[in-house]
């Protein structure tokens, strides 16, 4: 992908980028000529919410939830993808009962579960049994560990995260805690997927490209536009490769952080962070008008 991209920082609402890439040029163009066939989908932690030390109290910026209703009634589809469990990511969102965001659709824990706006119903399946195990056993892992103070569980029914962006020395323990947690993780039936500052426990199979990829053939999508930040973003950066080389033109877009390069190096755009992602969407919302 390229290697310059250009970064949002105009404040006037109707200012869309120029990808860097043919690909994603030709992505936006797909999505502006017929946008009620485009899905864009969004990740949340570090996307539409920005990272917080504590992720209990991540919650959306503030006006995220504006720029999507006005741009949800012009598109397909509007979709958040996030390893949280999707009733997490609405209440932290506020998505619910909103004007114009009807057809959202949260798609959490990786596509495990699925929120839709339009009935408030949640649909979710039964946990891995080796979530258990991890839940078990993790207390144990972490005082044997040494990691230090400040790292901390979040336990998200169908997976398991540690995160260590309060501890003393954050790469440190990140690093402490890897190789243990991954034969942790082996032993239980799941896998460990590294992030800005968190190692989560998963069962195999839950990614976001799968979940991307399963919604957009779903709604017979004729582009779509993702952005995310993190490395677990990554998956559905190949899915929108996948696509089109499928025929399905689309855009990826990095909600900007230094922490993860290949992201950013993989992105047609990229923007400052969730303000500039709010900024995106409202220039959309704006030219689609």
């Amino acid at each position: 992908m390229g290697s310059h991209q250009e970064t949002i920082r105009d404040d006037s609402p109707d200012h869309l980028p120029t990808p860097a890439t043919a690909a994603g040029r030709q992505g936006l163009d797909a999505l502006l000529a017929d946008p009620g066939r485009a899905v864009v989908a969004l990740d949340f932690d570090g996307t539409l919410a920005p990272i917080v030390a504590d992720p209990d109290r991540a919650r959306a910026h503030p006006d995220a939830v504006p720029a999507l209703a006005a741009l949800a009634p012009k598109v397909a589809a509007v979709t958040v993808i996030t390893g949280r469990p999707a009733e997490v990511a609405v209440r932290n969102g506020g998505f619910a009962d909103v004007p114009g965001l009807d057809h959202l659709v949260v798609l959490g824990h990786y596509g495990a579960e699925r929120w839709d706006a339009a009935t408030g119903v949640l649909t979710t399946p039964d946990p891995h049994p080796g979530v258990a195990v991890v839940r078990a056993e993790l207390p144990g892992l972490l005082e044997r560990s040494g990691a230090g103070e400040g790292v901390r569980t979040e336990d998200k029914g169908h997976a398991v995260a540690v995160h260590t962006r309060r501890a003393p020395d954050p790469r440190a323990a990140f690093d402490a805690l890897r190789a243990p947690l991954t034969d942790l993780a082996a032993r239980s039936g799941l896998i460990v997927e590294p992030g800005r500052m968190v190692l989560e426990l998963r069962p195999p199979g839950m990614d976001k490209g799968a979940a991307l990829r399963d919604h957009v053939r779903e709604l017979g999508a004729g582009a779509v536009l993702y952005a995310g930040d993190d490395l677990g973003d990554l998956p559905a950066f190949g899915a929108v490769d996948t696509l089109r080389a499928e025929g399905t033109p689309g855009l990826l877009v990095c909600s900007g952080s230094d922490e993860v390069p290949d992201l950013r190096e993989r992105a047609d755009v990229v923007v400052d962070g969730p303000e500039g992602v709010v900024r995106l969407l409202r220039a959309l919302a704006a030219r689609l008008t």
